[in-house]
């Protein structure tokens, strides 16, 4: 798999019906997974759907969708061992390893240590095929190494990140507890469905609760988006 494939990739989703019978817009909107922030980039202005007059960005949830399902094709091809998915954010911990322990990808969370991807020499060195962020702004670390190494880079972006080095970008509220959890929750589902673990009509072992990171965390990470 190369970058350009990542780039090139396009279609259209029945957007919901992929995301499984058990959800729907009223669900989803829930989470905060479509309210962005007071600041856009270039690169993000083409995924909102509405400003409100305080200037808070709100990013369409059809165009999340079809990256989501466009992101589970991608991982679906790749060696999945060698799909690293990385959160240096406190909330998304759970997600990643709910994600992880489902599809069998490899979690990374806490701080990236320098080397993981570029030093062969280095004891805990992954060789990876893909990675996938939370935030390519807390976790640039891990973003800058795939860059460095030729490995695409998913990465869950709100409206005010820079995507310079994101081969596919999944636009989210990348900030919110339960935000972070819808996305992978539906990441997770669709990768299921497309390596055929799962059927459209069969509910996951997990809901998008149970990939919520715990309110006794909530501490470390102080005052966040819903």
């Amino acid at each position: 798999m190369s970058k350009k494939d990542l780039n090139d990739e396009s279609e259209g989703v029945d957007q919901l019906a992929k995301a499984g019978t058990a959800i729907t817009e009223k669900t989803l909107f829930a989470t905060g997974i479509r309210v962005g922030t007071m600041v856009k980039t270039k690169a993000m202005a083409h995924f909102i759907s509405r400003t409100t007059p305080d200037g808070l960005h709100y990013i369409d949830l059809g165009k999340t969708l079809e990256r989501i399902e466009t992101a589970a094709r991608f991982i679906s091809r790749a060696d999945i061992s060698k799909v690293v998915v990385y959160s240096a954010r406190e909330y998304g911990k759970t997600p990643v390893e709910k994600f992880c322990e489902l599809t069998g990808a490899i979690p990374v969370t806490g701080r990236f240590m320098p080397g993981t991807f570029t030093n062969p020499l280095y004891p805990y060195h992954i060789d990876a095929e893909l990675l996938i962020v939370s935030d390519p702004a807390i976790d640039a670390q891990a973003v800058d190494e795939a860059s460095k190494m030729g490995v695409p880079v998913i990465a869950v972006c709100d409206t005010d990140n820079v995507t310079s080095k994101v081969d596919l970008v999944i636009p989210a509220n990348n900030r919110g507890r339960k935000a972070l959890a819808a996305v992978f929750w539906l990441l997770a589902r669709a990768v299921l469905i497309r390596t055929g673990r799962l059927t459209a009509d069969q509910p996951m072992k997990y809901t998008i609760e149970d990939f919520e990171t715990k309110i006794i965390e909530e501490a470390a990470e102080g005052t966040s988006k819903p």
